[in-house]
């Protein structure tokens, strides 16, 4: 969750190190701090707080001249935000300095370890534990040190470790918590996610899990668990660098939203020829999907919510049964899986922790685990058996917008390439159902134009106190998305319910002024919804229908609409979000809020 860089190079690190910490204020931290190996030693600065109080510190201080460096951004787990808890974390001698994105989770029997053996503890991290346990162990070999300290350690990690010995060096070792290194020249970089390095590079190396590396001015040596030399590759990556700055606008939330009918073609585009389905090496066959007897999508969040709404179109279309679990509950739950198990797993980054949790665990079953990231070299995409990329370029807004959006498509052309391998829908139908896939960037598109629409009701609405988001079939998994944008950056109370659910118990929450959004763009379903919503506008709710273009028969019974391109009801939801997200934004931006970096949220959730 928090945010990691490094510079080993001929420049002053601490600029480079500011800027990749700025480039990954979206991830979330409560504190943030820097380390520089000078001529004096090791110079910590570090605070409480954003960036710019970290800044203020730093401002003026010539002794943080030094050309390696490492920097954090830290989202508490182990005591309070504070200056003395936020990273980097020194040893004892301060000959040590550690950054670490995780969680370590025998960290007390490890502290306690070491108070028995005399060591003084400042702060209430565990990242300390790891400071003091590699001064320990180091005996003039670094990769020895951080080889003995994987061996004790339990739990996640990424490191990056500055040593008064080497000044001209930076280690790094990594478990279940991403870490990227990068290179121009004589100049090494590494960081936990890869904005912090696009301005400098697009040839990236990913640390494999227990490997560590040695990064200098001479070059990065990569080594396994055992002491061994490595070689590794660079993965590419063709992010537009303007795809990570606000282009303009006045934030990054606001400028993804814009960019969905780009983000949407592109995960269309490279799937179809002609009519057809086209997964690149998807390897699942026609005898594969029909001897599936049970299919899981599991995710967090509003990964979680796209699997909602694919669990309805893909058993829709293949008359498969699919579950949807929460990630963080899924191998709790002893689910009953087998090698005729399909599990998809669903996430952003491809580095959420129980989902990547999740995964292993069904693999461990014998379940075939299908990955559907937006993050190439993520460790969801290596360990499942297939990946499915979304193709929605960086996002940077804490709040997903383009990569839900994503997800959704890659759930219909999922459905539809199924279907189609078992012959469970007739091919003029499955012609359709592409051809109305094929429209929707331009239908989104359309939204958009017409967004003043649902800025207007958002300026009525924006002080409101609390508000409910109803709907039927994918209309609720829409709501449930819609919901969770509106709470997660306005702080507005705000729940979603299964309109049929309302009478049996949430009703009770309605009173006079309340406000009640009905998402209604199922035409299946859409006279049942319009009875839900007469039961709340009879205990005095005001309420706003969502629905399709032309259905003019809302305005009866809303006291507001906003209207949709039609679509097929199965897709639907992909234009709906597009108004709940705008809404939320507008209510946010007018009550001030941190848009892009909520309180306490963090974008990429590595820790249980």
């Amino acid at each position: 969750m928090c945010g990691i860089v490094g510079y080993v190079g001929r420049e002053d690190a601490a600029p480079f190190l500011i800027e990749g910490l700025r480039r990954l204020e979206y991830r979330g931290y409560d504190s943030a701090g820097i380390a520089v190996s000078t001529e004096n030693g090791i110079v910590v600065r570090k605070s409480k707080g954003r960036l710019s109080a970290l800044e203020e510190k730093i401002r003026g201080d010539h002794m943080i001249s030094g050309n390696v460096g490492i920097g954090h951004t830290r989202w508490a787990t182990h005591g309070e935000p504070s200056d003395v808890n936020a990273h980097p974390q020194p040893s004892a001698s301060g000959r040590f300095v550690v950054v670490h994105n995780g969680v370590i989770d025998n960290y007390l029997e490890l502290k306690n370890h070491l108070i028995r053996r005399g060591y003084e503890f400042a702060s209430e991290t565990d990242t300390e534990v790891i400071a003091h346990l590699i001064e320990r162990y180091y005996n003039g070999d670094m990769v020895d040190a951080l080889n003995k300290l994987q061996t004790r350690l339990k739990g996640s990690y990424s490191l990056g470790v500055l040593s008064a010995d080497n000044p001209g060096q930076i280690a790094v070792i990594r478990k279940d918590s991403p870490l990227i290194l990068g290179e121009r020249g004589d100049e090494k970089m590494l960081a936990s996610d890869i904005p912090a390095m696009l301005k400098f590079t697009r040839d990236f190396y990913e640390l494999g899990e227990g490997e560590i590396a040695i990064l200098s001015r001479e070059g990065i040596a990569f080594y396994d668990s055992d002491k061994e030399a490595l070689s590794k590759s660079t993965f590419h990556v063709d992010w537009d660098m303007d795809a990570a700055e606000k282009g303009g606008y006045e934030h990054f939330m606001i400028k993804e939203i814009m960019e969905q009918p780009r983000a949407i073609s592109d995960t269309i585009t490279p799937r179809l020829d002609g009519d057809k389905v086209l997964f690149g090496d998807f390897n699942l066959t026609a005898e594969d999907i029909a001897g599936f007897d049970k299919i899981y999508i599991t995710a967090c969040g509003s990964a979680y919510h796209a699997g909602i709404i694919g669990k309805y179109v893909i058993q829709s279309l293949t008359r498969k049964s699919v579950d949807v679990e929460l990630a963080s509950e899924f191998r709790y739950g002893d689910p009953i899986i087998s090698e005729k198990t399909l599990v998809i797993v669903v996430s952003q980054s491809g580095e959420t922790a129980d989902s990547l949790a999740a995964l292993r665990y069904a693999k461990a079953k014998g379940a075939r685990v299908l990955g559907v990231v937006n993050v190439v070299g993520s460790s969801i995409a290596k360990e499942a058996d297939v990946t499915l990329f979304t193709n929605a370029g960086p996002e940077i807004a804490v709040a997903t917008t383009k990569a839900y959006s994503c997800q959704l498509i890659i759930f219909y052309l999922l459905a539809v390439y199924m279907a189609e391998k078992i012959g469970s829908v007739a091919e003029t139908e499955r012609r359709r159902l592409l051809e109305e896939i094929k429209a929707l960037p331009g239908k989104v598109a359309k939204i958009l134009e017409n967004k003043d629409d649902v800025q207007r009701f958002a300026a009525l609405h924006f002080n409101a106190r609390d508000v409910f988001f109803i709907g039927r079939g994918m209309d609720y998994g829409a709501g449930l998305e819609g919901s969770l944008k509106l709470k997660e950056i306005s702080y507005i109370h705000s729940e979603a319910y299964a309109a049929g659910e309302l009478k049996h118990g949430t009703i009770a929450l309605i009173e006079r002024d309340s406000l009640v959004v009905a998402i209604a763009a199922n035409r299946r379903l859409f006279d049942k919804l319009i009875s839900n919503v007469m039961v709340v506008k009879a205990r005095g709710a005001c309420v706003c229908g969502v629905t399709w273009e032309g259905n003019k028969v809302i305005e009866e019974s809303c006291d507001f609409a906003l209207y949709v391109p039609e679509t097929e009801d199965l897709f639907a939801p992909s234009l709906s979000v597009i108004t709940l997200q705008l809404f939320s934004y507008y209510v946010a931006s007018m009550r001030g809020a941190d848009i892009d970096k909520p309180r306490n949220l963090a974008k990429s959730v590595t820790i249980e």
